[in-house]
């Protein structure tokens, strides 16, 4: 019980820690050399000991062959709390000589990992460290076709519990991405980027070439498994003017906000025919220009890419 209260501190110190289709398989893995084989023990001087390290996914009995970050450390805590780093490594199944004493060997996967206590005592101590982990990759497509990883911002939440406001552990991701997750549930939300923001503002508090086209799921990221999620945007590319007439030239000088029918700015544009992405409803565009307003309602629907025309009267 003492041991399993250290690990659980230390583990706080280091701090470790809607259209959609998702389809889990079976991880690709290739076995491992056996545990330490032709491989030979490094030169021992008194009071010295060896780790022989290796991990798995969880009881899959094939050692990780890759993407593994070990570290050991002192178990017994400095004067100001912390744990003295003693041996570090990124092989797969490393052979570590330590010095004699109690230590707390960590393996990190990604966002995953894996603690345990071992003791050392002058002789080879070989441990295989479980993982409770899988992976996840996301695609997201407009349509039937893929978006382009440039077009797409992919995160990563930890759904709420106990009414905590999810968690933000993946900000950034690319779709095709192969991300390490520790096994449970998660939320993933896919928002389509513009080509470019010259020219335009995005809502407060958005990306700048983040659209309103976002879309989300709740997963699951099973233990040796790699999940595949493809998430469905309903969007469209409308180019938006002012002119005299319909079908008339777009007139130049002209500022643009985009709107909900409730009032909210979506996006502030500037030119004679800017272009934006739209999540697939209804929307209000109002034009200024020599100090006159007009205004329009519009409606957008997903892969039909349209200009929609304010008429200057």
């Amino acid at each position: 019980m003492l041991n399993s209260l250290r690990l659980m501190a230390l583990a706080v110190l280091l701090g470790v820690g809607l259209g959609t289709v998702v389809v889990a398989q079976t991880v690709p893995t290739t076995p491992g050399p056996a545990f330490g084989a032709g491989r030979t023990p490094p030169s021992l001087e008194p009071g010295q000991g060896v780790l022989y390290l290796s991990a798995t996914l969880g009881n899959n009995p094939r050692p990780i062959v890759s993407g593994l970050k070990w570290r050991v450390y002192q178990e017994r805590a400095e004067a100001d709390g912390s744990h003295a780093l003693v041996a570090e490594s990124t092989e797969p199944a490393p052979i570590l000589p330590v010095p004699d004493g109690a230590y707390v060997v960590h393996v990190g996967y990604g966002l995953a990992s894996a603690m345990k206590r071992v003791s050392v005592n002058g002789r080879p101590v070989s441990e295989r460290l479980p993982i409770t982990a899988g992976a996840l990759s996301v695609t997201s497509v407009l349509g039937d076709t893929k978006l382009p990883p440039s077009r797409v911002q992919i995160s990563v939440y930890v759904p709420d519990r106990d009414g905590q406001e999810a968690r933000l552990i993946v900000p950034s991701a690319k779709p095709g991405d192969v991300m390490r997750l520790p096994e449970g549930n998660y939320r993933i939300v896919s928002t389509f980027l513009e080509k470019e923001s010259a020219g335009s503002t995005a809502a407060p508090g958005a990306q700048e070439n983040a659209t309103n086209s976002v879309v989300n799921a709740e997963i699951r990221v099973q233990s040796g498994r790699i999940t595949e999620a493809t998430l469905r945007h309903r969007a469209a590319v409308m180019t938006i003017k002012l002119v005299n007439n319909p079908g008339g030239e777009a007139l130049a000088n002209t500022s643009f906000s985009v709107l909900t029918p409730g009032g909210d700015v979506i996006r502030e544009l500037i030119g004679a025919f800017p272009s934006l992405v739209l999540a697939e409803g209804e929307y209000v565009v109002i034009a200024r220009r020599d100090g006159k307003t007009f205004q329009t309602t519009f409606t957008v629907q997903s892969t039909l890419d349209r200009d929609v025309e304010v008429i200057a009267k």
